[in-house]
């Protein structure tokens, strides 16, 4: 299994409101989850995406709140960050469905890049943004845009 990242679009409340399902693997795990974004947010993760590793050490997309006393449904986490001074990065996933066991879903891992394939994604992001494409696939190696 190789890794990726994608994700997949529903028609909601749009163009504001997005509901979203993501689907990521690092290759030994994998994990999904259900949730509900900002349509901005997706060009603002974009945005900070690029400034790693140059100007900034980490971009991050985080909705919700793992906390009980928060309510939250959901809490999901994409941290892209600088590993090495030789430019290496890496995209950390968090997803959490909130639920108590048994039906708890809960996963943590993250997928190695270059800055070259987080541009990739920031590209992709940029335009799965603008509401144009139902899924968007990307890998450390690919990305795609899906109707």
């Amino acid at each position: 299994m190789s890794s990726f990242i994608e994700l997949v679009r529903h028609p909601y409340e749009e163009p504001h409101h997005l509901n979203l399902v993501v689907k990521a693997s690092n290759g030994a795990q994998q994990a999904t989850l259900e949730f509900y974004a900002n349509a901005g947010d997706l060009g603002a993760f974009a945005k900070a995406i690029r400034d790693v590793p140059g100007r900034k050490s980490e971009a991050l997309w985080e909705l919700g709140s793992e906390l009980p006393e928060d309510r939250f449904a959901f809490y999901f986490r994409l941290r892209a960050h600088k590993i090495a001074s030789t430019g290496q990065c890496a995209m950390e996933v968090r997803l959490n469905n909130n639920e108590s066991p048994p039906d708890r879903q809960l996963a943590e891992f993250s997928l190695r890049a270059l800055p070259a394939d987080l541009d990739r994604l920031a590209d992709l992001l940029e335009s799965f943004g603008r509401l144009e494409h139902r899924q968007l696939r990307w890998s450390v190696t690919d990305g795609e845009l899906l109707k």
